[in-house]
């Protein structure tokens, strides 16, 4: 077989990860059982050759990424039952407050009130209906994720830019400003980091995340995919889309270095038309990092490790089992390490 690399990302209580021509999310339901869905596609760069020309093919693989992980994160929600238990102890509140009028002889009011359920039960139906409806809809998808996108872009990068500029009443060096913006950029994203790593239902997410690096550098290591072998590798993986975005914090410290300019606009508008550029470069970063073992390559995985101790965690061996169920549903694993042991990849 030939040699694959392949990504993942960790959801609620499961992890979704993608192979060459299809890609698996595995969810750990309420009633502690596997569900594993598996969906084909069609890589956008496999449309044309120059969606494969370096930079390019990175900035086409960040869009393609985003667009899976939205929707397998949307994906994921759907099971979590939380709002239906809610509703059932509402329901059964109501049951008891039924019975009780029933019990004391007080029929008008047990009436009143089974009518009100009733109305809160079609009202409920109604909106699972939609929200399904909606959420079945590729527009639905586009829109979230387009929300996503201005959100992150907002925050990450046109923020720091507005705030740094605020320094040119002080200093006309265009040099320090952008030192300036880069480093507040960086504070952003790794202060938003670990306050979402302190939310318990994060917590346990980065939990799936760690499973997924350990299941890809086990598999990778060329030994047989179980949950015990699983455990024993390292959370951090040097493909990490956290070390994506750390390295495309870095090089937009280096590529804004030379937009020399105090007038707002033209700033705001160079950092949102840079923003390929820079997803690009980082992902060639990222793709030698993760296929070269010297020196350099360790070097360039070193700082995006540190902010893995933020976004992973150690996970428990049923997380490993989520992750080995979506490797198996994308790639056959055992041919995988056949190869990696024998050195046997096809050129």
């Amino acid at each position: 077989m030939k040699e694959v690399h392949i990504g993942g990302q960790a959801v609620l209580e499961g992890i979704m990860m993608k192979g060459p021509d299809r890609y698996a999310l595995s969810v750990r339901k309420p009633d502690h059982e596997i569900e594993v869905t598996v969906t084909k596609y069609n890589s956008f760069g496999s449309k044309s050759p120059l969606l494969r020309i370096p930079i390019i093919r990175g900035v086409v693989n960040f869009i393609e990424s985003l667009y899976i992980g939205v929707g397998t994160l949307m994906k994921s929600a759907e099971y979590d039952d939380s709002d239906e238990k809610y509703e059932q102890e509402w329901l059964d509140d109501k049951q008891k407050k039924i019975d009780s009028f029933r019990a004391s002889g007080n029929e008008d009011k047990a009436v009143k009130l089974e009518k009100k359920v009733e109305k809160y039960k079609e009202s409920v139906e109604k909106a699972k209906a939609k929200e399904k409806e909606k959420e079945g809809s590729g527009g639905y998808l586009v829109l979230t994720l387009i929300i996503s996108l201005a959100f992150a872009i907002a925050v990450f990068m046109l923020l720091p830019t507005f705030v740094a500029g605020l320094l040119y009443k002080v200093t006309d060096s265009s040099l320090l400003v952008n030192l300036a913006e880069g480093v507040l950029r960086m504070m952003i994203f790794i202060g938003y980091v670990w306050l979402i790593s302190m939310m318990e239902e994060i917590h346990r997410t980065f939990m799936y995340h760690g499973a997924e690096h350990k299941t890809i550098n086990c598999m990778e290591a060329g030994v047989e995919l179980t949950p015990e072998n699983v455990m024993k590798h390292t959370r951090f993986h040097r493909r990490c889309g956290t070390s994506f975005l750390f390295i495309v914090m870095f090089i937009s410290i280096i590529v804004f270095m030379f937009i020399r300019t105090k007038i707002l606009w033209l700033r705001l508008v160079s950092r949102l038309l840079l923003i390929p550029v820079i997803a690009g470069i980082s992902y060639e970063i990222i793709r030698y990092a993760g296929s070269h073992e010297n020196w350099f390559a360790r070097a360039l995985s070193q700082p995006g490790f540190w902010v893995q101790r933020l976004t992973t965690r150690e996970p428990d061996a049923e997380m490993c089992e989520v992750a080995i169920k979506s490797v198996e549903a994308v790639i056959d694993w055992r041919e995988y390490i056949n190869c990696v042991n024998n050195h046997s990849f096809e050129k």
